[in-house]
């Protein structure tokens, strides 16, 4: 399944949250590939991120993280740089942004 996220970083820590993403945990991406995710790109625009995952089942992604302490330390650094932290957890699956067209 593919999922599409949008998120927002702060103005003022883009460079942070962009070398953040130079160094994401071996752990964290290790349990992100075990939970089923098979691509995940992040697109800034200005302040604006765009999310696109290729996964199994997102539910079951979210699932897998939520309690594992490499991923909750990542959430609380991202809570830092983001600037609308959203709790995609508790959407499961239908936390996606919906398709408006597709070739």
């Amino acid at each position: 399944m593919r999922i599409a996220l949008h998120t927002s970083v702060r103005p003022d820590r883009i460079d942070e949250y962009e070398a953040a993403h130079r160094e994401v945990p071996a752990e964290l991406t290790a349990a992100i590939r075990a939970a089923g995710v098979h691509e995940w790109t992040i697109w800034r625009s200005g302040t604006e991120l765009f999310h696109l995952l290729e996964c199994e089942d997102y539910g079951r992604l979210l699932a897998e993280l939520e309690h594992l302490p490499v991923n909750i330390a990542w959430q609380a650094r991202m809570g830092e740089l983001l600037d609308v932290v959203h709790d995609y957890s508790a959407d499961g699956a239908q936390a996606g942004l919906p398709a408006v067209w597709q070739l």
